[in-house]
């Protein structure tokens, strides 16, 4: 079992730490494209790792049926105290290999949660795991970061990417192991907390193969969950894979 970084302590925090990503500016897009996919009240969707139902509880009062798969209890508990939480079913467990019942037509993870899977082995797994939940025509949708090496000085391997008075950022990068080790210092009523973790960033032409080792194929590209194009200066990217509903046919590119 992977080690649990998303302790209570985080869990109680997360949301004051990182209020941004909870502004209906940047939940709305995302679940307007997700329950796109899933087809709103007459699909179902899988979230790997779900953890306090930042994106599954808005999806699921849109009428889509949410199962999540979350290795940290503690990311749960704050979920379940959460209004809807009851029309949300979650099982504890890793998502590269944790199997729950049913097939869906969208499985999905969000912000960069893919690199929480420190070795290629896993994220590979990972993959097939969601191929194995999807309902032929359904889809693998994931929201990450395209890695910063452009933005790292000659001989640097630290890129800072949060500079606010209660909160700074760095991203340190070991491209031996393809690994970025995420470091975040918050200022918390005069005393400093810190939070460190390592991460497996990926590309996006690693991903596509995964894909295909998983029996799927590109659909869609996107720097944004508004459909803004995808280009060599996009800082993250929201791709689409989908299941042909014949193995032998190719899913067409649509991005």
């Amino acid at each position: 079992m992977p080690k649990i970084y998303f302790d209570e302590a985080i869990a109680k925090s997360y949301e004051a730490k990182w209020p941004e990503l909870f502004e209906p500016a940047v939940v709305e897009p995302a679940v307007n494209f997700l329950a796109g996919l899933a087809g709103e009240s007459a699909g179902a969707a899988l979230e790997l790792g779900i953890g306090s139902g930042r994106v599954a509880l808005p999806l699921s009062r849109r009428g889509v049926r949410v199962h999540g798969i979350e290795l940290s209890p503690a990311m749960v508990g704050e979920l379940r105290t959460k209004p809807g939480a009851d029309d949300v079913e979650v099982t504890i467990g890793d998502f590269a290999t944790t199997e729950v019942d049913g097939i869906f037509d969208l499985v999905y993870l969000v912000r960069n949660t893919i690199t929480n899977l420190t070795t290629q082995d896993e994220q590979v797994a990972c993959f097939r795991n969601a191929s194995a939940h999807i309902r032929p025509g359904g889809c693998f949708a994931i929201e990450v970061y395209v890695p910063e090496l452009r933005r790292l000085p000659p001989g640097e391997t630290i890129h800072a990417f949060t500079v606010a008075p209660s909160h700074l950022g760095f991203e340190e990068y070991d491209v031996a192991t393809q690994t970025a080790f995420s470091h975040h210092y918050f200022i918390v009523e005069g005393r400093c907390e810190t939070f460190s973790a390592p991460y497996r960033y990926v590309w996006p032409s690693e991903l596509d193969l995964m894909a295909r080792l998983a029996g799927l194929a590109l659909r869609e590209r996107w720097s944004g969950w508004n459909r803004e194009p995808f280009t060599g200066e996009s800082r993250q990217h929201i791709s689409v894979w989908q299941k042909p509903v014949d193995p032998g046919v190719v899913v067409p590119c649509i991005a």
